[in-house]
């Protein structure tokens, strides 16, 4: 068995995809490699150290699917094949005044109030949905605020707060800590903070 990282002719049409199993040997064998043409420990250079000193490695042929999750459209639909898979269920509360259809999970601790969530969905922890929209393909994490907004197809991290928002938040990722409001003062503008790599479109 050979690995090699990103050759630059391809021995077969299979592909490491980045998930590794390893005990404590791993240490021996990144301490023995040298770095890379690119400069860099490569893991791969790692694990044929131990195959060629006879450790035990198994490989696994996945035959499912699986998707380079780099870009957001990528990290989008991988969002969306998972939540296919997820086998629905309600432990937060939801009160009279919502709709909360059979392919959402809902996680302990958090409250949906006059709110409609479609799915298939998930939101975490200790959430709070209220007057709000949530739609199909939509993955919310850990202790969010979201009110009198619509979101559809977006993944939204832990911490976030997001507000009366006027138009539909649609085909986004919204990281940690993020605080998306809506300022009635003025003067009327956008005012953003955004990392690197950020990408915004406005009508």
């Amino acid at each position: 068995m050979r690995l090699i990282e990103k050759p630059e002719q391809p021995p077969s049409d299979l592909a490491l995809v980045g998930i590794y199993m390893f005990d404590h040997n791993i240490h021996k064998a990144v301490a023995s490699i040298a770095p890379s043409w690119r400069g860099e420990l490569e893991i791969t250079d790692a694990i044929q150290w131990l195959v060629e000193r006879d450790y035990k490695v198994y490989p696994y042929i996945h035959r499912g699917w699986w998707i380079d999750t780099g870009k957001m459209e990528d990290l989008l639909q991988a969002n969306s094949l998972v939540l296919e898979e997820l086998e629905p269920k309600i432990e937060g509360k939801v009160d009279g005044n919502s709709t909360v259809d059979s392919r959402v999970t809902i996680q302990a601790g958090t409250e949906i109030v006059n709110s409609v969530v479609r799915g298939p969905a998930i939101i975490g922890e200790r959430t709070r949905i209220v007057n709000s929209y949530i739609g199909p393909f939509t993955s919310i994490y850990h202790d969010v605020t979201i009110e009198d907004s619509e979101i559809e197809r977006t993944i939204v991290l832990e911490n976030s707060v997001i507000c009366d928002i006027p138009a539909r938040i649609q085909d986004s990722l919204i990281g940690r800590d993020v605080a998306l409001t809506h300022s009635s003062t003025r003067p009327k503008a956008y005012k953003l903070s955004l990392g690197d790599h950020s990408q915004v479109g406005i009508l």
